[in-house]
This record gives C-alpha cells, structure tokens and sequence, in this order.
C-alpha cells in the first residue's frame, strides 16, 4: 500500500466534521479515502495541546448548560421526594 501525505486543510476539513457535525471516523475515512487509523491519530493529535479559545469558549459554554441541566433535574428529584 502507498502512502501519501493528506494536505493539512483537508486533516482539518475531516476532524471538523467529526468534531463539528457528528460525522463518524468510520464515515469520514470511508469518503476520504483514509484509513480508520489515520483519522484517530489525527484526532489523538489535536488532544494533546492545549484548547484554543474557540473551543476553550464552547466547552464552558457547554459545561454550563449541563450544570443548568443537573440543577434542574435535582430539583425536580428533591421536589418529587417530598411529596411521598
């Protein structure tokens, strides 16, 4: 099998959409022409440094709505409790 160097705007166009729009690995080898293994390692990559502010922005925001989510649901659970 040959080996060929992936241009760096396609790595990231891929992980993107991975990342991005649920786009599996299985999926985004498959239509690249990529193996499995290839993706995960670019993907293994990208998690070793550091967030970058965008995404630093995202997980917080993310986080947030989670907590929001528990502190709902606890309340809900405590309110439920005490009505037996």
């Amino acid at each position: 099998m040959k080996k060929h160097r992936i241009a760096l705007e396609v790595r990231e166009q891929i992980i993107s959409r991975i990342k991005n729009d649920g786009v599996s690995v299985a999926q985004a080898a498959k239509e690249h022409g990529v193996s499995e293994p290839t993706i995960y390692g670019w993907l293994g990559g990208k998690a070793k440094g550091a967030p970058s502010m965008l995404e630093y922005v995202k997980l917080k925001r993310e986080r947030d709505e989670l907590l929001r989510l528990v502190g709902e649901i606890t309340l809900k659970l405590s309110e439920t409790q005490k009505k037996r």
